[in-house]
């Protein structure tokens, strides 16, 4: 599966050899505030948990995965937009319910680069006629990510504790019907 370019915008599925670019991206502290509290990401944990992570629920053909979003300009890298069944590290993944996410480097933050690239691959992703929903989560005090599914058309659905090894914190649910 391909994700088409943008006015802006190209895609790529990311891989294992794409290790040096995910480490950049998460290695400033205002990208991981809302999902480590800061804490920057080493080399060590993209190699050791965060690629095997992605490699166990990448599928080309059903554009499961880390979609590379660089600008068609300069063919810089900006960020990634993520791409999975919901619940998919669980006994019950949810095949119907397609989870989608973003990351994204603080340069591009605020020109609307995230939302063009969610729609995009979720344009694409959704085509699947097994696919029966798009969701996504984010602590509740992500307002920019907020802002994301609002303009890719999601629905508060309801707010619940996320506990991850950085305690406890307020999270939302995001979903609309494809």
């Amino acid at each position: 599966m391909n994700v088409p370019r943008t006015a802006r915008l190209n895609f790529k599925l990311m891989d294992e050899n794409d290790d040096a670019l995910l480490f950049e991206l998460d290695n400033d502290p205002a990208v991981m505030e809302h999902l480590t509290r800061g804490k920057v990401s080493t080399m060590n944990t993209i190699k050791e948990v965060f690629i095997p992570r992605m490699q166990a629920y990448r599928n080309q053909q059903q554009g499961w995965g880390l979609w590379q979003v660089n600008l068609n300009e300069s063919d810089t890298f900006i960020g990634w937009i993520l791409i999975r069944p919901m619940k998919f590290f669980t006994e019950q993944p949810d095949y119907s319910d397609i989870e989608i996410g973003w990351r994204f480097k603080r340069v591009s933050w605020g020109k609307g680069y995230a939302s063009e690239a969610a729609a995009a691959v979720a344009d694409a992703v959704t085509q699947h006629t097994d696919v029966k929903a798009l969701s996504a989560t984010a602590l509740k005090a992500n307002y920019g990510s907020i802002k994301v599914m609002k303009k890719l058309g999601m629905q508060f659905i309801e707010q619940y504790t996320h506990s991850d090894e950085f305690g406890e914190l307020p999270a939302v649910l995001y979903r609309k019907s494809v």
